[in-house]
């Protein structure tokens, strides 16, 4: 399998809508807890997604419930997955994500996902939010110090 940039594993479309649900969830995190929640690692298995993240504290089950209402919402709106493509300096002047700023090259690509996401990325990608099902997460753990771990599933 080729390994992508930010763990992903292989290029099926199964991993390409496990990759757009960790975009939705980071995108949840930053919405309900600030800007200051970052990306930290990511892993895409064909069962599962893996995403750890900056943040101080555990969340409990009303807040892991929200984020899984925030992703769902966006995926029950049917919301197309936009790939632009552009030079990295442009991707910052209109507010792109981006994780590991050493790996990108001069020129980019940018996934939008409606309001809800706009990403630096190099993995595939769902055409659109209604492609992933319904997203469950199934554990919330401490990856590091500072560092928590969520794992979720796409049913």
């Amino acid at each position: 399998d080729k390994v992508f940039k930010g763990g992903l594993l292989g290029t099926d479309y199964i991993y390409a809508k496990y990759h757009t649900a960790t975009h939705l969830l980071l995108a949840a995190l930053r919405k309900f807890y600030g800007e200051s929640v970052l990306q930290r690692g990511s892993n895409i298995t064909e069962e599962r997604l893996r995403f750890d993240f900056s943040f101080d504290h555990k969340l409990e089950p009303d807040e892991l419930r929200k984020l899984e209402d925030y992703v769902n919402s966006a995926i029950k709106e049917e919301v197309p997955v936009e790939k632009l493509t552009m030079p990295l300096e442009q991707a910052h002047k209109m507010g792109a994500m981006g994780i590991f700023e050493e790996k990108y090259g001069d020129v980019v690509n940018v996934y939008k996902i409606g309001d809800y996401s706009l990403e630096i990325c190099g993995g595939p990608h769902a055409n659109n939010t209604k492609d992933l099902g319904t997203f469950k997460i199934v554990k919330e753990e401490s990856s590091s110090a500072g560092v928590r771990r969520i794992k979720a599933v796409l049913k």
